[in-house]
């Protein structure tokens, strides 16, 4: 499936403050020191480890916002592969302005690069299984939109959203509801036609209670593959089974082997190491 943009109005507040942080009230003093007036060169991206790329277009309006005549032409798309040494992009126009603008660039491609990257690898790992990975909630405030962006770039599928797209009945709604069953009639009392209710489950029983009451999908809380494994043939198609809690590259494939149509981890986002990537300055720029 292609990759669909990142529409610009999503991304630019998250761009536009990064800089205002860095460049905060005297900006980039050092370029402005150092740098000869007027003076032009081209810089190359560059990746220095293999991995997935995303945040293009993202770096791309961080030069452009410093200086509009800043033009960079990329080489490689958001989602495809990286080797070390693949040249991602190249960006040419003012010394002063891309000097301003390189770290606020290099930050948000390495990062949801590192992102994508981590995401592809696991999406690797599951491959030739039915289930898909998902990210979840656990993003970095302000940049969630961005991040679940470099989820689908890596392959991986977007879970809701944010709060309001969507029930996901946990424990400790259950608790406060007063139970299972409790919780299911309110939210379905409550829920439009449109939104769909999700609840989470720790045991097979709770399971088993779900399934007397009917939601759309079951969150399969720290089970063992086993027990998802038995999960998945009580359900029976009844309801979307997502497996979640403590997933790793190294257990990944065993819990997708055990029929779950999902599994949802919240590091690639919160915890995904960046991908080193230099932008560097050629010298017949």
């Amino acid at each position: 499936m292609q990759l669909a943009p990142l529409p610009r109005p999503v991304f630019e507040p998250a761009v536009r403050l990064a800089l205002q942080e860095d460049l905060g009230a005297a900006g980039d003093i050092t370029s402005a020191a150092v740098v000869p007036a007027g003076h032009r060169s081209r810089l190359e991206f560059r990746a220095r480890q293999a991995g997935c790329l995303a945040g293009v277009d993202v770096a791309a309006l961080a030069f452009e916002l410093i200086d509009p005549t800043i033009r960079m032409l990329s080489h490689v798309k958001d989602g495809e592969r990286l080797e070390p040494g693949t040249l991602i992009a190249t960006v040419e126009g003012s010394s002063h302005a891309l000097l301003t603008a390189e770290r606020t660039a290099l930050n948000f491609m390495g990062h949801l690069s590192g992102v994508a990257s981590v995401t592809r690898s696991i999406v690797d790992t599951i491959s030739g299984t039915k289930a898909k990975l998902a990210c979840t909630r656990k993003t970095t405030p302000g940049l969630r939109a961005l991040e679940k962006y470099a989820v689908r770039a890596g392959g991986g599928i977007n879970h809701r959203f944010a709060l309001y797209d969507a029930i996901l009945i946990k424990d400790n709604h259950i608790a406060i509801a007063g139970g299972v069953r409790a919780a299911i009639h309110s939210a379905k009392a409550a829920a439009g036609h449109m939104v769909k209710i999700e609840i989470e489950v720790d045991t097979l029983d709770q399971l088993r209670e779900v399934l007397d009451e009917g939601v759309d999908a079951v969150l399969l809380d720290n089970m063992t593959s086993a027990q998802l494994a038995q999960a998945v043939a009580l359900v029976d198609g009844r309801a979307l089974t997502e497996a979640s809690g403590g997933i790793t590259p190294h257990t990944a494939r065993a819990i997708a082997e055990s029929g779950v149509d999902l599994l949802s981890v919240g590091w690639i986002t919160h915890s995904a190491p960046t991908l080193d990537i230099g932008l560097d300055w050629q010298a017949n720029g």
